[in-house]
């Protein structure tokens, strides 16, 4: 008489949770880490000729999120102040 441990591993429903499983895992590994869409690139050079756009998506790149109203001067006073040397990238 099969046990009912016997009747989980001929089940067909294990193979398909497993697989799906399997599936959903292949899947979040190749959409999503969010590699597939990347951003814009950050503006570069001087951020006085940025606009306000530009001025807006390089704080919100690094999580300094203006206020909605901000003007353009504070947005670019806010720039300033946590603007660093470019990285090198190798």
């Amino acid at each position: 008489m099969p046990t009912p441990l016997d009747r989980a591993m001929r089940s067909k429903n294990a193979f398909f949770t497993f697989a799906g499983i399997v599936t959903a895992v292949a899947a979040w590994s190749i959409w999503g880490q969010g590699d597939m869409f990347p951003r814009e690139p950050d503006p570069t050079g001087d951020p006085e000729s940025w606009s306000e756009s530009d001025m807006r998506r390089w704080l919100q790149n690094r999580n300094l999120l203006p206020s909605g109203s901000a003007s353009r001067d504070e947005l670019l006073e806010r720039v300033k102040a946590n603007i660093r040397t470019p990285r090198r990238t190798e």
